[in-house]
């Protein structure tokens, strides 16, 4: 029955105080012949022969058995079996054991080399991002100074439009081992997204080591990339996060250095995470959630900044400006809630919400002094919201709802509405005047207009950004930009607004040196619908 059974077995008793082997079947004595079990029964101190002598030893129940796994030889080379040890009471009293093995070594080499296969990218061979988040908690806890620093390619993406897929693999390999070039003994390298990479550093110097692998990092990825005939350069963004003791997990290390590389691509330095940067991720986190219920449930409301024609003082239109009162918290100021708006793309939702309800509130002036007033409202489109959203209609659908004329509505957008996409701010300039809605460049001289394009746009107003307007008086490079922003204007048949006009002698300087529009808290800061209705009345 014994040589019946395909796996090797044995049938184990004590001799003379020692384990001895009293029958085997052909597969075991293969198995004792080609070296892979030997006389490991018979070893005192063996796994086997301890679990063997337990049981034969053992009183009560002659039919326990026990299986447990063991491995014959070293890590690399051993062979992994599936012990099973049955004993059982011979004819002559004594007690002996069944003594099997399954040979396991196939499917734990196969379940090896799988694990091995899901904890590295398949491109480059190294560790990927499931594999870098385990060995970034490995070191938590006492494994000595460390740092995750993240690796972000900047505009990759452009390579695999332009040159293909297969170009941008070939791109991202030479990048990790460009970058394998600058690891120390202990450092790991990890793939851990499709154009970034992460580093776990040993630190001996604190943050001076993070810094030092930045550079280094910067060097290697300076010399250009050949690729299919064209020389490519990669910039890249680099964020770090130290470990310390307030840090309690890896994925809180890792987030850290998220912020970290959100910032350097913003800044493009090298960035390492600030205490409380992570609470003030949370607050946005926050912000954005209870805007988005805002925005739903039309909680925000518009502020409207009077625009003063400056050489005949007179009234002739009003800026709509987004204020939130949060319930809790307050005001909460537009440079808080604005980026976040922008950021999670609910600039699009608050964009619309405010181009109906300017129009819609400048319609409700006309009822409310029984004509159609001789002025206009100015609404902000993000540069965000253009590209997203189609705002000529959005403008048509607001005025023809609220029977407004287009003239009365002026659409202010800032430089980088034309630079982020020239083609699509184009069409929409020509819908818009086609609508005969006045267009501005907001906060001009900020960004990066050229000249062609301000020639060649429908636009109508600039508006000099308040950075050059405050504090002219006693600035004479100041005036100098501001005189040539209106020579240029003027030549190019544009109106011009000043943003922050705060005394008098300003607003009669901007008006002698040709600037037909102001804005300021010499006229009004911002005012409440009510409060500005109430002022224009004044002002009829």
């Amino acid at each position: 029955m014994l040589h019946a059974l395909p796996m090797p077995a044995a049938i184990v008793r004590r001799e003379e105080g020692a384990l001895g082997v009293i029958a085997r079947n052909t597969a075991f004595v293969a198995l004792e012949r080609s070296g892979s079990i030997g006389s490991v029964v018979l070893r005192p101190g063996s796994p086997i022969a301890t679990a063997t002598a337990a049981l034969l030893d053992r009183d009560g129940d002659p039919l326990g058995r026990q299986d447990f796994r063991w491995r014959d030889g070293d890590v690399v080379a051993g062979r992994h079996f599936q012990v099973h040890l049955a004993p059982f009471g011979l004819a002559s009293g004594d007690r002996a054991c069944l003594l099997s093995l399954i040979d396991r070594t196939a499917e734990v080499e196969s379940a090896r080399s799988l694990r091995a296969e899901l904890a590295h990218d398949s491109l480059t061979g190294l560790p990927n991002r499931s594999a870098f988040a385990e060995a970034v908690e490995d070191v938590v806890g006492g494994a000595g100074p460390h740092a995750v620093l993240l690796v972000d390619l900047a505009r990759f993406s452009r390579i695999n439009e332009s040159l293909g897929v297969m170009a941008g693999d070939e791109v991202i390999i030479t990048v990790a081992r460009r970058l394998l070039s600058t690891l120390r003994t202990g450092d790991l390298l990890a793939r851990v997204g499709g154009d970034e990479f992460g580093m776990l550093l040993q630190l001996d110097r604190g943050a001076d080591d993070a810094m030092a692998a930045a550079r280094r990092i910067r060097e290697v990825l300076a010399a250009p990339f050949r690729l299919s005939g064209f020389e490519i350069g990669l910039e890249c963004a680099i964020g770090m996060a130290l470990l310390t003791e307030s840090v309690e997990s890896g994925e809180e290390l890792v987030r850290h250095a998220q912020l970290a590389l959100k910032r350097a691509k913003q800044s493009g330095l090298e960035e390492i995470h600030q205490p409380g940067e992570a609470a003030c991720a949370r607050y946005r986190l926050d912000l954005e959630t209870e805007l988005r219920r805002a925005i739903a449930q039309e909680a925000l409301s518009l502020a409207f900044q009077p625009l003063i024609h400056l050489g005949r003082d007179q009234l002739v239109g009003f800026e709509a400006l987004a204020r939130w009162r949060h319930a809790e918290r307050g005001p909460i100021d537009p440079s808080e809630f604005i980026p976040v708006a922008e950021e999670t793309g609910l600039i699009v939702p608050l964009g619309r919400w405010a181009m109906n309800q300017a129009v819609a509130t400048l319609a409700a002036w006309d009822k409310a002094v029984g004509k159609s007033l001789p002025l206009s409202v100015s609404v902000n489109v993000s540069a965000i919201q253009l590209a997203r959203d189609d705002v000529p209609a959005l403008v048509a659908s607001a005025l023809a709802a609220h029977d407004v004329a287009g003239e009365r509505l002026t659409i202010e957008l800032t430089e980088s509405a034309i630079v982020q996409d020239p083609e699509r701010a184009t069409a929409a300039f020509r819908a818009l005047k086609a609508l005969d809605v006045r267009i501005a460049m907001d906060d001009f001289g900020t960004g990066y207009s050229s000249l062609s394009s301000l020639r060649r746009l429908p636009i109508d107003i600039l508006k000099i950004d308040r950075s050059f307007v405050t504090g002219m008086l006693g600035d004479r490079d100041k005036v100098a930009i501001v005189r040539a922003v209106l020579s240029l204007a003027d030549a190019l048949g544009k109106k011009t607004t000043a943003e922050g006009v705060e005394t008098a002698e300003l607003s009669h300087m901007l008006a002698a040196l040709g600037c037909t529009q102001g804005q300021g808290y010499l006229y009004a800061p911002p005012l409440p619908e009510a409060e500005a209705l109430a002022y224009l009345k004044a002002r009829l």
